[in-house]
């Protein structure tokens, strides 16, 4: 029996549109019934808590890739890892030199200069949330003189998106020449939809993700499960993306979404259908 089951949300428990489906929330509710611990682990940061709430997984939540744990019952933090400063500001001026997009995650708000990429997809989702469960995107013109002015909030995670693969294969090279930070090695394009009026809007970019050295999504777990004394083979992962691969590993039984890359697939015990066919849903069932 699984204790514990680790699910990621974009590309996973999330359909293209950014929608959970009846079939995921009716599955996650039978694994809770069987006495499962349902922990949604995510690169989001503010917007998680408001997921976990509409599949009645309101425990504690992982963001930010794993740089936050939250417990949202006792409305606190349980361990955070933000990225240190002076190294934020290295990751920054790369991308300020270079006329890159980025935004930076805090606690509880995304940071950015405009809606592109991945913050455009989360202002989209946002039109259809009460106010009180939108993303928190804050837009700022002047974003790198405001965050090294910035002495109260702690940066978790900073995101970089660009549609030109040549261009930012060469932000890549640079940044991992900065040392002590993580960079998520992404080897496909992000693939989003959202409807604007009657038309169907694609999203499509490369991007890549950058925290503390050592953040991940399993080192979080690993602090959780010491807390709740479960061991890694009682624990259940459902993931898409690169930055799953160490909880699809290290998992008792890892289970990659059929909507994954090869490469992802390779790291999981199993593959299940892809996030637009209830593939949580398909592996909740079939394996807890």
């Amino acid at each position: 029996m699984y204790r514990l089951i680790a699910i990621d949300l974009d590309g996973t428990l999330l359909n293209s549109y950014g929608e959970i489906s009846q079939k995921n929330k009716e599955a996650i509710q039978y694994a809770k019934q069987k006495g499962a611990e349902i922990v949604l682990c995510s690169g989001r940061v503010n917007s998680v808590g408001t997921l976990a709430e509409e599949i009645q997984a309101d425990r504690y939540i992982i963001c930010g890739n794993g740089s936050l744990l939250y417990d949202l019952k006792e409305n606190k933090i349980l361990y955070s890892k933000e990225i240190d400063k002076a190294k934020l500001m290295q990751i920054l001026s790369i991308c300020e030199e270079n006329s890159i997009f980025y935004n930076v995650y805090t606690e509880d708000t995304i940071l950015t200069k405009s809606l592109n990429y991945n913050v455009l997809f989360y202002n989209q989702e946002n039109l259809k949330k009460p106010e009180e469960k939108k993303t928190n995107i804050q837009i700022i013109p002047d974003l790198y003189h405001s965050i090294e002015k910035n002495e109260k909030d702690h940066f978790l995670k900073v995101t970089i998106c660009d549609d030109n693969e040549i261009i930012f294969g060469s932000i890549i090279r640079k940044l991992r020449n900065i040392k002590n930070v993580d960079t998520l090695d992404v080897e496909h394009m992000s693939r989003k939809m959202f409807k604007s009026g009657t038309e169907e809007v694609k999203l499509e970019y490369y991007y890549t993700e950058i925290t503390s050295q050592n953040v991940n999504k399993w080192n979080a777990l690993s602090f959780l499960m010491e807390e709740l004394g479960i061991k890694p083979e009682e624990v259940l992962a459902i993931g898409d993306n690169i930055n799953d691969e160490s909880m699809l590993k290290n998992a008792g039984m890892g289970i990659a979404m059929g909507n994954s890359a090869p490469y992802i697939q390779e790291f999981a015990n199993a593959v299940v259908a892809d996030n637009n066919s209830d593939g949580v849903a398909e592996a909740i069932y079939q394996y807890l």
